[in-house]
């Protein structure tokens, strides 16, 4: 259609893009799970979430793959906010406040492949693994240091994700 007001697909990267190039070093501030307030900059979230692009394609995340987060308002969950649609995954919400069979049946239904989980809600996942045969495995969002352990099967650090890559790559193209 003709006379849009933007000539560029409406997607996350353009926010993060906008983000990182016209408020750099914009503050922004967290409590993470492990407990210290987190610092971060629009430009570091930007860089970082790049990182979780590269991870993804890693772990063969493909455009339309569905990537299950449950996960706190913090900056890591940002950082999957925008790097699993950059990869052309969807990312797609879980409330671990919901029962074991409703996120059963809502993970199931989505086909979600890879499921980022915070580490205080690692638990909730592990009651109804069994039952979530197209989960090809968890990514939980800490450092080593604070790496839960768990009975799941094809659990990945966060952290040692992100720093396994460099950041270097663009954004999936396409249609928003």
């Amino acid at each position: 259609m003709l006379g849009l007001m933007q000539d560029w697909p409406l997607r996350t990267s353009t926010i993060i893009d906008h983000a990182a190039r016209f408020h750099t070093d914009r503050p922004v501030m967290c409590r993470q799970i492990e407990g210290p307030i987190a610092r971060a900059t629009w430009a570091g979230i930007h860089a970082r979430a790049k990182r979780v692009t590269q991870a993804m394609r890693r772990l063969g995340v493909r455009p339309g793959d569905v990537i299950g987060g449950m996960a706190w308002n913090t900056i890591r969950h940002m950082e999957i906010w925008y790097g699993v649609p950059g990869a052309g995954g969807v990312l797609h919400t879980l409330n671990p406040r919901l029962s074991g069979e409703q996120l059963t049946y809502i993970i199931t239904h989505a086909e979600d492949q890879w499921i980022f989980v915070d580490a205080d809600i690692l638990p909730v996942l592990e009651s109804i693994a069994a039952d979530l045969p197209c989960v090809k495995g968890y990514i939980v969002m800490t450092d080593r240091a604070h790496m839960p352990e768990t009975a799941l099967a094809n659990v990945h650090c966060y952290e040692e994700l992100v720093e396994a890559e460099d950041g270097d790559t663009g954004w999936v193209k396409g249609d928003e």
